[in-house]
């Protein structure tokens, strides 16, 4: 068998995850904006892998429904009830019915395993690889024991461990590869008698080497292999994601005077040339053109940035957000699913929702889209050069027209024509000494008060 043989994948995701003490699964909690699980699925399908299985647990409807959603019912096997890491590959074995080639198996709590970390792990001929790591603290993991000729001889729990055993630093991942036919073969023979009474995937080594199959090991880093288990173990997870993203980000030219401050997501483009300023963060689906300026504590999130746009600070762009080149947003500009195209400005205070404003329009501050009517979303539609000013309502659905202006304080519910004014406000009026003699009535009241 060679490196060329059909892939598949088997993904533990049937844990109980109490450790969290979530009420969220513990495979669906996010890393980098992305649920653990799917990132699994990611490397699964970096690796080629033409048949993926999940296995999860009936404990879990939402874990099911996720892998559902994105796989397919027929990429779910079930686990019932919870009796080992065997037992739990072994429950994968109809859903890998006819396929011929080698299969990896994976965790749903491993999020920062890429694919090309365990590449190595395929092509071990007819037999089984487990995937190892050096370990800064080997404490607690169980052993890979490598013979003399560089073959895997043994897994060897850390309880179970001699002293000299105990010295060892090379440590077992859970990562294992081996032939589909082999590998539940080997299930098949592997026995529960043992404290827990679990069946144990650990087991199959041996048996592997009981057959005369050769047994290997391949390295990979421990941040890659790391398992999540507790809330603290997430949050080193995701302190290791950001680290890679954002030196990937510096090293692409990308200007951040306080890189750890910034946050990113597992999809988040941005080019470089780019300046992003301290305390941003990045939700799924941002896209930075190079050249951008993104301003200190802005949220950005399912949007599109052109370059030479600016944003913040403390703006925030929602999912539909698309600025054209030169674009400004200010402090405390909300936008979502407005495209706003070259050298439009929206400077202050405003909400921007569901629309489109014209090239070089200006917003003034505190204005809003009104866009939702309590049950269906409407458009407005600012025409190129218009000027909307400054605490302007704009109930949609409405057009103002390309060069057309909106004087301050306006509640606008009809078109405006290319070059109008519109004028929506009540009528100014004045009473002479009105206010003096107010107050001074109300002085009056209060020292009588008082005394």
């Amino acid at each position: 068998m060679t490196s060329t043989q059909a892939r598949a994948a088997i993904i533990l995701a049937a844990g109980q995850g109490t450790r969290m003490k979530s009420p969220l699964p513990k495979v669906l909690h996010p890393v980098g904006g992305r649920a653990m699980l799917d990132h699994a699925i990611d490397a699964a399908e970096a690796l080629g892998c033409e048949r993926i299985v999940v296995v999860v647990g009936d404990h879990s409807p939402e874990v099911r429904a996720h892998v559902a959603k994105r796989l397919g019912e027929g990429a779910i096997a079930v686990q019932d009830p919870p009796l080992g890491t065997g037992h739990a590959v072994l429950a994968a074995r109809d859903a890998m019915a006819g396929f011929e080639g080698e299969v990896i198996i994976t965790y749903g709590d491993v999020p920062l395993l890429k694919g090309r970390d365990i590449e190595a792990a395929f092509g071990g001929g007819e037999g089984v690889t487990v995937v190892g790591f050096e370990a800064r603290d080997p404490t607690g993991y169980g052993r890979l024991l490598i013979d003399a000729d560089g073959g895997l001889e043994a897994i060897v729990e850390h309880k179970e461990a001699s002293p000299d055993q105990l010295r060892v630093t090379v440590c077992n991942s859970g990562v294992m590869a081996a032939p589909a036919a082999l590998l539940f073969d080997l299930l098949a023979e592997v026995r529960n008698d043992n404290a827990k009474g679990e069946y144990y995937l650990t087991d199959v080594v041996e048996l592997a080497r009981g057959r005369g199959a050769p047994t290997r090991t391949v390295m990979a880093g421990e941040d890659a292999v790391m398992g999540v288990n507790a809330q603290a173990e997430l949050a080193v997870a995701e302190a290791l994601f950001q680290k890679v993203q954002r030196e990937t980000f510096l090293a692409a030219g990308v200007t951040m005077p306080a890189p750890e401050t910034v946050h990113f997501s597992f999809d988040t483009e941005v080019g470089g040339g780019t300046t992003i300023e301290p305390y941003v963060v990045f939700g799924p689906g941002a896209k930075i053109a190079g050249g951008a300026r993104i301003r200190s504590f802005s949220h950005i999130e399912g949007a599109t940035v052109a370059a030479g746009a600016e944003v913040g600070p403390y703006a925030r762009l929602r999912p539909g957000a698309d600025l054209g080149e030169g674009v400004k947003v200010g402090n405390f500009v909300e936008v979502k699913n407005v495209r706003m195209d070259a050298g439009a400005k929206a400077n202050h205070l405003s909400y921007l929702g569901d629309g489109v404003v014209g090239a070089k329009a200006n917003i003034g501050a505190g204005t809003i889209f009104c866009n939702y009517d309590g049950f269906f979303k409407h458009r407005t539609t600012v025409g190129e050069g218009a000027f909307v000013g400054s605490n302007s309502s704009l109930v949609a659905p409405v057009t103002i027209g390309a060069g057309a202006m909106v004087g301050s304080g306006s509640v606008v519910t009809a078109d405006v024509a290319p070059g109008d004014l519109a004028l929506a406000r009540g009528v100014q009026t004045a009473k002479a000494g009105w206010a003096a003699r107010f107050m001074e009535t109300m002085r009056a009241k209060k020292a009588a008060k008082s005394a």
